[in-house]
């Protein structure tokens, strides 16, 4: 008699999918899995079933899961090498932040208030969690920032961790305790917040 359940999740009878294509297809397995039970009822197993993939190819890819759900969270927000150049340093920043605010609108941004939400429960994981949120937007607004320098509309001495921090801080502010962020919230981040401390002497 044939176990069903087994070759449902017979990986060896499956198309061989690598790389970005595998890591895509677990990305959005993980995601689903967390919107639908939260992150207690998340497994490897299950996340391994639902992308149709083996559970030893998730682990020698990341040694827990929420590395695994920090990364398919992340995987979905904008990058340095996806930042626009609009010819612009607000131009720039308004683009980075709606394009942000676009995917916190979606699975992704569900995700993250699960993610957000067990982590008050557990500080360890929730100091893990606002390292990896600080480092991604960090990263983003100094390439932005970077660019401005070249082009002499920031001081290099303006590219300090804390001003790098305060836009995204302030958009994922808004985004977890109000709601969806409106577009004209997005330009006063920009305008009144953002820009004033790129611009603004260190002291």
């Amino acid at each position: 008699m044939t176990n069903n359940a087994t070759d449902a999740v017979d990986h060896r009878k499956l198309p061989r999918r690598r790389g970005k294509a595998l890591n895509t297809a677990i990305y959005q397995a993980a995601l689903a899995e967390l919107v639908e039970g939260g992150f207690a009822a998340l497994t490897m197993e299950r996340i391994a079933e639902r992308a149709r993939a083996s559970k030893a190819s998730l682990y020698r890819r990341w040694p827990s899961r929420l590395e695994l759900v920090m990364d398919a969270v992340y995987h979905m927000l904008p990058s340095e090498d996806t930042v626009p150049d609009t010819g612009s340093l607000r131009g720039d920043l308004l683009t980075a932040f709606r394009s942000i605010n676009e995917q916190l609108g979606g699975p992704v941004g569900e995700a993250f208030k699960v993610v957000l939400s067990d982590a008050l429960r557990d500080p360890e994981r929730g100091a893990e969690i606002r390292e990896r949120a600080r480092g991604n937007g960090v990263r983003v607004v100094r390439e932005i920032a970077q660019r401005g320098v070249r082009r002499g509309e920031v001081s290099p001495d303006a590219l300090i961790q804390r001003r790098l921090e305060a836009g995204q801080a302030l958009l994922r502010h808004h985004f977890l305790f109000v709601g969806s962020v409106p577009d004209e919230v997005i330009v006063q981040i920009v305008d009144d917040v953002v820009l004033p401390l790129l611009h603004a002497p260190v002291r």
